[in-house]
């Protein structure tokens, strides 16, 4: 198909949900492109965009499936960051809650350990 993906996430307060997003994912913004907007390209021409839109905030629900889940939870871990549910399916996949200041959840999922 070739397209990109751009998934938006809605914030109220948009220096905390920065600085948040930045231990979550272990790393400054891609890019900003305006005042009230940062993005993080995740995976070539994947991307994850906070945008400061408080009457949206708190809805958004994304998840990242991951090679190396417990590296990535680690790593998270080490940043400050706890996660705020854990998930094991029947058929061994498995899923990690993260939940920001406005109730947004980003999760990563892996394959059975």
């Amino acid at each position: 198909m070739g397209a990109a993906l751009f998934a938006g996430i809605s914030v109220s307060d948009f220096p905390a949900a920065l600085a948040w997003y930045e231990k979550l994912f272990g790393v400054p913004p891609t890019f900003f492109p305006n005042d009230i907007e940062a993005v993080w390209e995740i995976e070539e021409n994947r991307y994850v965009y906070l945008e400061l839109r408080p009457e949206h905030a708190g809805h958004a629900l994304l998840t990242l499936f991951v090679d190396d889940l417990e590296g990535v939870v680690t790593g998270i871990t080490g940043r400050g960051l706890e996660p705020a549910g854990r998930e094991t399916y029947s058929n061994g996949v498995r899923k990690i809650t993260y939940r920001d200041q406005d109730g947004n959840e980003l999760s990563y999922g892996g394959g059975p350990a």
